[in-house]
């Protein structure tokens, strides 16, 4: 999917590229990725480069053009883990900008990107809106990692009464998530650090707060994930043993149940031996042998309920 707009503002969409304009592309087809090499002489390895799910960010600098490459967070719905980070490129020349992403996000939505609330407004700076992307980027961190929390939570209250693994296996499955998180907001934090101190003297003083800003948030996202990756760390360990407890637990009434179960067993073994009782004759003796068992078999309760062993 690609769409091709006037400026950064991302507002006035145009059918064919001009000087300034910003292209950006999402979940790209074969046509369209031989559109980017031949038409807008986009070096094939810096597609392959941006398509590939494991590159990580960085900064590249060519006699024609800049790239950056940023990871940013998208929902997951094939590996089991609620989100997984890809690279997002920006591929920088004179004539124009184009943003490259394997998948559909939330950073820059294939219907709405701008990164702009203005919608008269006509961006030109390169530099500002690369740096507003990775804002969002951090905000967009940051609102994962809330979920992530809200989810945490949940998956905490039902692991309290189980016996069976499943919910250690979903919680293990926010702690690999984490782990991507921190990785990839590591790495945007060294391209943050790159920019800040690659343009010292040409940077705007507009630019200069939000590069100071995206760096602030990028390392909020950055604590938030490794507190959460800690935090959920012990509760793997902690919640291993109450699992394992809970099973003992279950096995013990399991147990009781069974002894208590032997008493009306036990009972009808002793009356049902082929020997003289003394009731072989009486109507009675059924109910007489039943009410002996519920009698027996109510003390043993009671007695297991007064030890706590029921």
């Amino acid at each position: 999917m690609l769409k091709i707009f006037k400026s950064f503002g991302g507002y006035i969409e145009i059918d064919k590229p001009e000087k300034g304009c910003w292209i950006n592309v999402t979940k790209p087809t074969a046509n369209e990725i031989e559109l980017l090499t031949k038409d807008f002489n986009v070096p094939q390895d810096v597609v392959r480069d941006i398509l590939d799910a494991d590159e990580r960010s960085r900064i590249e600098h060519d006699d024609d053009w800049s790239l950056i490459i940023i990871r940013i967070p998208v929902p997951d719905k094939n590996n089991g883990v609620p989100y997984i980070t890809v690279p997002l490129g920006i591929f920088m020349t004179e004539s124009f900008t184009i943003t490259l992403c394997q998948v559909e996000n939330e950073v820059l939505p294939y219907d709405s990107p701008s990164l702009y609330r203005d919608s008269k407004r006509q961006v030109k700076d390169v530099l500002n809106f690369a740096l507003k992307l990775f804002l969002r980027t951090a905000n967009t961190y940051l609102s994962y990692l809330k979920y992530i929390n809200q989810q945490t939570a949940i998956i905490e209250q039902d692991l309290e009464k189980s016996i069976r693994n499943k919910e250690l296996n979903r919680l293990l499955k926010m702690e690999k998530c984490l782990v991507f998180f921190i990785t990839s907001i590591k790495a945007n934090e060294l391209v943050l650090a790159k920019l800040k101190n690659g343009n010292r003297k040409s940077i705007s003083e507009i630019n200069e707060d939000l590069l100071e800003d995206a760096i602030i948030e990028n390392k909020q996202a950055l604590d938030m994930a490794q507190i959460y990756s800690d935090i959920q760390s012990g509760m793997m360990d902690a919640f291993a043993s109450v699992i394992s407890n809970n099973l003992n637990v279950v096995m013990k009434q399991l147990a009781s149940i069974s002894i208590i179960l032997m008493i009306p067993t036990l009972v009808a073994s002793f009356y049902g031996m082929n020997i003289p009782n003394n009731l072989e004759t009486s109507r009675w003796a059924f109910f007489l042998i039943l009410g002996i068992s519920i009698i027996l078999a109510l003390i043993g309760i009671l007695i297991f309920r007064k030890r706590e062993w029921f």
